[in-house]
């Protein structure tokens, strides 16, 4: 069986996409910030669990070394932690480096996780990445990348989940023919999870129609070989952007620069 990695697996999505890859038989490392709920996950999946605050991209530096410590392969990574929005909105936060959060957790977090875990995914392939994306999406503007004007909670979540997607067709791009497959989803709408609930929006799909469209890029054969797409149910067409050759490049230059800075 597959040894697999979620991030953000103590709650919602995570965690229902845990306990459905359990009773499959894969063995799965569990990550959460809460360590109370993880351990819940972990005692119903048999799973290995390690905590970290994506916030701190030390501390996604320091998973990965636990990991990379404790296994020497990776079969699958889920990258699902994310933050939201909230229904009354939010104040501007930042990261404990000073970044927007919700650029900071949604996609530099998952984008230097993957970095430093390519090595055991290198070793296992074929393997898969899966970034968990979302239908909402808006570009940066690249005058104002951390949104100090005009700042918006849904503006900040839809310009994360928009570059993870642009980073997703990246990445695949560089590791053709290695056997990493990369891909992204929008898995559903409005689940029945904390993230929708704080939302403030009407449960749209079920829990359980996340976890299957999230699993299909987890395992399904058919999909072996399919790298650098966005699904939201089936292949579908992300914002334009993340076709746009030059918005790539830029979100690229952006990103090396916020994460070297750390």
């Amino acid at each position: 069986m597959a040894l697999i990695l979620i991030t953000g697996a103590s709650d919602g999505l995570g965690r229902a996409l845990a306990e459905d890859l359990a009773a499959s038989g894969h063995r799965l490392l569990l990550h959460g910030r809460d360590a109370r709920r993880l351990a819940e996950v972990a005692e119903a999946t048999g799973g290995e669990t390690f905590t970290a605050d994506f916030s701190s991209l030390a501390e996604v530096r320091r998973l990965a070394a636990r990991i990379a410590e404790a296994h020497d392969r990776l079969d699958v990574l889920v990258n699902n932690a994310g933050i939201g929005f909230h229904v009354e909105g939010t104040s501007r936060q930042l990261s404990a480096d000073g970044h927007e959060l919700r650029l900071a957790v949604n996609y530099l977090a998952p984008v230097l996780l993957t970095r430093e875990l390519l090595g055991l995914l290198r070793r296992a392939a074929p393997s898969r990445v899966v970034n968990v994306a979302s239908i909402g999406q808006q570009p940066i503007d690249f005058d104002d990348p951390q949104l100090e004007r005009d700042y918006t909670d849904v503006a900040a979540y839809c310009r994360s989940k928009l570059a993870l997607i642009c980073h997703t067709r990246d990445l695949a791009e560089e590791l053709e023919g290695s056997g990493v497959t990369v891909n992204s989803i929008h898995p559903a709408t409005y689940m029945p999870t904390t993230m929708s609930r704080r939302s403030g929006m009407e449960v749209v799909d079920t829990l359980e129609k996340g976890v299957a469209a999230t699993r299909r890029l987890v395992d399904a054969p058919e999909l072996a070989e399919i790298t650098g797409r966005y699904f939201d149910g089936e292949e579908a067409r992300a914002s334009e952007e993340a076709y746009d050759p030059d918005y790539r490049r830029r979100l690229r230059e952006l990103t090396r620069k916020m994460v070297a800075d750390v």
